[in-house]
């Protein structure tokens, strides 16, 4: 692409040969000028402030085809440009080179005034402002794009550490929770086996041995648990579990206890009750309910709540629900969600939180009633943490802007081309010497010429001219004024 883009610019400079813009420059100018932009098109991403200023010669030569190539290096050199405040300097300085080598034109110099400043107006504005603009936005859209994935890469690992923090927190506590379960029916077992061995040396001493055995192993299994899961627990002080806990009467104090509250939140228990279910699946059905209240409280405590408890089929079904709320929520980390979600996991049950599709938000869970002694904590890792948003996501709005100003330059100018292009391809015929002649100033209409020999070859001061029959080196130059013919005169390219 490199070699690609400036033959492509060499040969659009090379238009006004076949399709030439009056006045027609010489041959030899417009191949100066068609080499002199496909150079420029090279040098612009290796030397784009050199680029940006040695545009401005070409406005000395009446070739559109190649001034409207300088957008494009006006673009590829502002994208390239790192400080602001140079690059506003070269292009100042380059829109005033180029006025000062359009006014080397002859067209220009037989402008009224206030015509030439409109056009190096309205010139600057599509070949020099609008490519430029687009091409600053989309050029500090790479280091852009850097800094918004390093802080993209570092939210992400930030929210990967609170849910990793989350699932150690709770995985430590469930291990002190079953620290000081194991612990209270491994002491009843030691205390039983110390007063089995006693009795045993008094009434059977051939069973003595196997009750000291009993008492000794009982022993050094409450040690071992200790040791291993004592170091876990980050509560000293884990909650009590009662007979109570994740029944239907606990989960109603919960209920009521958030009434009182001020919360609009009502329970809807079917099935038979939880006495009998594991301890582990009560305090999961206890902690998801309660957390869930406590998020209502935070987030949305004027909406209505509604807590679902369903036990059938071997398994315990919670649903949190919670509607709309016209109060802005608070921000959350949730770690909590995030240690529910292991809790239930390592249960070999399910958890999901998130908004419905009606509005506020749901907290569900599905838990064994008896889950094996050994989930699998497969089941409990959290998802992992979406990639980094691409490139492209992370700056659509500087592309889309960018590209907008792009077409804003680019379509008025090619389609003035296209339509330049069109007329002279049309617009071959000659105009012969009598009839020139047979031409009267403030008497023929611009329709007679037009019906007759068409457009000619436009030019830049709004007058046509037609090629002569008898002489190649000679132009019909007429201008045109409300319809009649203005003046009239022969020029020479």
């Amino acid at each position: 692409m490199r070699v690609v883009w400036p033959v492509l610019a060499f040969l659009a400079g090379l238009v006004p040969l076949v399709a030439p813009l009056a006045p027609i420059p010489h041959a030899v100018l417009t191949v100066a000028s068609a080499v002199w932009i496909a150079g420029l098109v090279w040098l612009a991403p290796r030397k784009p402030e050199w680029a940006l200023l040695l545009t401005a010669p070409l406005f000395g030569v009446n070739n559109l085809w190649a001034q409207a190539v300088t957008m494009f290096v006006v673009f590829a050199a502002s994208r390239r440009v790192t400080r602001l405040g140079r690059l506003w300097a070269l292009l100042g300085i380059m829109t005033v080179l180029q006025s000062v080598f359009s006014l080397l034109q002859e067209s220009y110099r037989t402008m009224p005034v206030w015509e030439a400043l409109f056009g190096a107006v309205v010139g600057s504005v599509f070949f020099v402002l609008f490519p430029a603009v687009s091409g600053m936005l989309l050029g500090r859209r790479r280091p852009m794009v850097r800094l918004l994935q390093e802080r993209n890469e570092y939210l992400e690992r930030a929210r990967a550490l609170t849910a990793a923090s989350a699932r150690s927190e709770e995985r430590a506590h469930i291990a002190g929770e079953m620290h000081d379960m194991l612990g209270h029916r491994l002491s009843l077992i030691s205390i039983h086996a110390g007063a089995l061995e006693l009795a045993t040396a008094r009434k059977a001493p051939q069973l003595h041995e196997q009750a000291e055995l009993i008492r000794t192993t009982s022993s050094l299994a409450m040690a071992e648990l200790r040791e291993i899961l004592g170091v876990l627990r980050t509560n000293p002080e884990p909650e009590s579990l009662d007979e109570d806990t994740g029944t239907r009467t606990d989960i109603q104090n919960l209920v009521e206890a958030s009434a009182a509250a001020g919360i609009a939140v009502s329970l809807d228990w079917s099935g038979e009750d939880l006495h009998g279910a594991d301890p582990r699946t009560r305090r999961a059905v206890h902690r998801v309910v309660r957390e869930a209240l406590t998020n209502v409280h935070k987030h949305a405590p004027n909406a209505r709540a509604r807590v679902q408890v369903s036990v059938q089929g071997g398994r315990a079904r919670i649903q949190v629900v919670n509607g709309p709320t016209d109060t802005t929520p608070g921000k959350g980390t949730r770690r909590g969600l995030v240690g529910l979600e292991e809790r239930v996991g390592l249960l070999g049950g399910a958890f999901s939180a998130g908004p419905p599709l009606e509005g506020g938000f749901r907290v569900a869970a599905d838990v064994p009633l008896h889950p094996a002694a050994h989930a699998d904590p497969s089941a409990a890792e959290v998802a992992e943490v979406p990639p980094p948003l691409a490139a492209e996501v992370l700056t659509v709005p500087r592309v889309l802007g960018g590209g907008c100003l792009g077409l804003l330059a680019l379509l008025p100018i090619s389609g003035a081309l296209i339509v330049l292009l069109t007329f002279a391809l049309l617009n071959p015929t000659q105009m012969n010497a009598p009839y020139f002649d047979s031409l009267r100033v403030g008497v023929t209409t611009e329709m007679e010429v037009f019906d007759q020999y068409g457009f000619g070859a436009l030019g830049v001061d709004g007058c046509s001219r037609y090629r002569t029959s008898h002489n190649s080196e000679l132009l019909y130059k007429l201008c045109f004024r409300d319809g009649k013919l203005l003046s009239k005169e022969q020029e020479r390219p």
